[in-house]
């Protein structure tokens, strides 16, 4: 009897002294950044770049595989979808598009925040590029924007083992691949003329498009990432992205193409423009040109996917603070 009283006091006593686990306010995320790596951004992208999704023309065979291989990923990962079981895609009929397209479909995964579920982080990218030409020229658009798709699904990856670990974010965030963009955003234009989340619930969208190579102008300092759109709408935004980016990756961030007199516009020609318009902030993030844009040689061969791994992690940082802090973004200014 005295040996099982002293077993009791020791076990309650171990119990007592476990280390109360974090907030998630104190949690380190290097932790969890640190799973997007390299190798798996090439092992995906060889398969989502690859002439088996033959160039992924919206409405095309091609789209459609792309699109069931982000829902067999998600699955995979665990991720749940927002519109429930099975079903990772909102549908857009080819009524949607004017009849020009065949219908097509975003993919949608989802993670429930602990504190503030109703309030929405948007982590988007385009997954559709432009096909084949009359020729049969593959066009793989590793870069544009397989760079930006598959690195979503390693941010995915990195917010499900926090969870895994016990650190849900505070608001939740959807990961939304839209299809349509290089046809004129018409994906992200359906998302937000049909929104899963209302729109005002919303609290930022940070958009990925092209991030994996390095322009002819930063040949010489590739340690780059062009942000277009961060200060438009909310200082608290810009500045909170200027702070995790020195606190964390240390980029050079390039503002020029965020100028207003930016003769490429590029501000209106990304799917987080579609958000903007609704005075939701948004950040664009972009490596630029190259003289494989728009060309079957944007092939998976040319990504640096090193730097694309240290991209991805800022946004990952980024997304990270924006969902964990505890004021949600003040919009300060409007489009």
């Amino acid at each position: 009897m005295i040996k099982k009283i002293l077993f009791l006091s020791a076990l309650t006593l171990a119990f007592s002294c476990k280390t109360p686990k974090k907030s998630i306010k104190e949690v380190n995320p290097e932790k969890y950044a640190n799973t997007i790596t390299a190798s798996e951004l090439k092992d995906h992208l060889y398969t989502f770049a690859s002439d088996e999704f033959q160039g992924r023309d919206t409405g095309k065979p091609g789209q459609k595989k792309a699109a069931n291989y982000l829902k067999d990923e998600y699955q995979k990962m665990k991720i749940a979808s927002p519109l429930g079981g099975d079903d990772y895609f909102q549908d857009i009929p080819s009524s949607f598009f004017n009849n020009k397209y065949n219908d097509s479909e975003n993919v949608v995964a989802y993670i429930e925040g602990s504190e503030f579920p109703d309030q929405i982080v948007v982590i988007s990218a385009h997954y559709d590029h432009v096909g084949m030409d009359a020729e049969g020229n593959i066009y793989n658009g590793a870069d544009d924007d397989g760079s930006g798709t598959v690195s979503i699904l390693e941010i995915a990856e990195a917010f499900k083992d926090a969870v895994k670990d016990g650190y849900r974010p505070r608001r939740s965030i959807l990961f939304l691949h839209v299809t349509g963009e290089e046809k004129g955003l018409l994906g992200s234009d359906y998302y937000t003329k049909n929104p899963i989340f209302p729109l005002e619930n919303t609290v930022t969208d940070l958009n990925t498009d092209m991030i994996g190579r390095i322009d002819p102008v930063h040949k010489d300092n590739p340690n780059y990432i062009y942000l277009i759109g961060s200060d438009k709408l909310s200082t608290d935004l810009h500045e909170l992205s200027e702070e995790i980016n020195n606190k964390y990756t240390q980029f050079d961030l390039d503002y020029t193409y965020n100028e207003d007199n930016d003769p490429n516009r590029f501000y209106y020609r990304s799917d987080h423009y579609n958000f903007a318009k609704h005075n939701i902030p948004v950040i664009f993030y972009f490596n630029g040109t190259h003289e494989d844009y728009h060309q079957p040689t944007d092939t998976p061969d040319k990504i640096e996917y090193d730097l694309m791994a240290r991209r991805a992690k800022l946004i990952f940082y980024t997304a990270w603070e924006v969902a964990n802090r505890d004021e949600r973004l003040v919009v300060d200014k409007t489009e």
